[in-house]
């Protein structure tokens, strides 16, 4: 498991992302309509900026995310939505027992592919 990402809600995200690439330096790496992925220098993590949630989240990422919720129900914790597909992989969003929600996810369908802008086109399954 490792953080595969922070979201951060922004009202307008052609603004966010020019806020975070201009002023902070952050390479776009993928956009879809209501969120985008930017990448930190040297940095396995990225930060997703969103305009859907006026939340922080967490997300972690796992090679199954069924073996991960299991992990945590064991731990104590509970499932507080899914697991559900997602474009790249599935996800399920938990907490554990102190009430601290994350998000699990893998890329078991692969990652993103894009255009040179940026934009997302599809995506491609991992060699394994």
């Amino acid at each position: 498991m490792n953080v595969d990402c922070i979201e951060l809600y922004v009202s307008d995200l052609e603004e966010g992302i020019a806020y975070y690439r201009d002023g902070m330096g952050m390479e776009l790496l993928w956009k879809t309509k209501d969120s985008a992925g930017m990448g930190m220098e040297g940095e396995v993590a990225e930060i997703v900026l969103q305009s859907e949630r006026r939340k922080m989240d967490v997300d972690f990422k796992v090679d199954c995310v069924e073996e991960a919720v299991a992990k945590v129900k064991a731990a104590g914790g509970n499932v507080v939505h899914g697991p559900f597909d997602i474009p790249i992989g599935k996800c399920a969003v938990v907490r554990d027992k102190w009430e601290n929600s994350y998000v699990l996810l893998d890329m078991s369908k692969g990652r993103y592919t894009t255009d040179a802008d940026g934009n997302v086109t599809g995506v491609q399954q991992e060699e394994k």
